[in-house]
């Protein structure tokens, strides 16, 4: 299976990275190229345990729906959220927090398995791994611009953001 193991340093604290990074609305900013949508469960603002989330959105030349439970939190150290209907025959994605003397340690670790046996593996190799780790590099970095800036102030005073 393969994984995809990310680093990103956020000068911003822990908490606040925590929750933007659990943020619906967020996730939705990070991916408008995509048009993606939250189409049930929750669909703005945060997500918590046990909570769930449809994406709709456009990657591959066609519309796709990714069902998304979060199954493991402890805020503001980590949280693990799973794919319970999707494209993927697995996609479990961790997300882990680590409060530095200047800012937060981000570590996703975004692991997944198509299915098509050798051609889905193949798939991988050639394409799939880069294009996801440039969707979470370019969700990383929106994350980084509301919570280095005073942007994630208005989510917070719209309910978007616990902080």
């Amino acid at each position: 299976m393969p994984t995809i193991h990310l680093t990103t340093f956020i000068a911003a604290p822990q908490e606040r990275v925590f929750d933007l990074s659990r943020s619906i609305d967020i996730h939705r900013k990070s991916m408008i190229h995509y048009k993606e949508t939250a189409v049930s469960g929750v669909t703005a603002g945060l997500i918590g345990l046990g909570e769930t989330v449809t994406w709709k959105a456009k990657h591959l030349g066609k519309m796709r729906f990714l069902r998304a439970k979060v199954t493991a939190m402890d805020r503001p150290h980590s949280f693990t959220d799973e794919q319970i209907m999707g494209d993927f025959k697995s996609l479990k994605h961790e997300h882990y927090f680590k409060a530095v003397h200047n800012g937060t340690i981000v570590i996703d670790l975004f692991s997944f398995e198509t299915p098509y046996g050798k051609a889905g593996m193949l798939l991988n190799k050639i394409y799939l791994n880069n294009y996801l780790k440039k969707l979470l590099e370019q969700r990383n970095e929106t994350i980084r611009q509301y919570a280095e800036s005073d942007k994630w102030k208005y989510l917070l005073e719209h309910n978007m953001v616990r902080y």
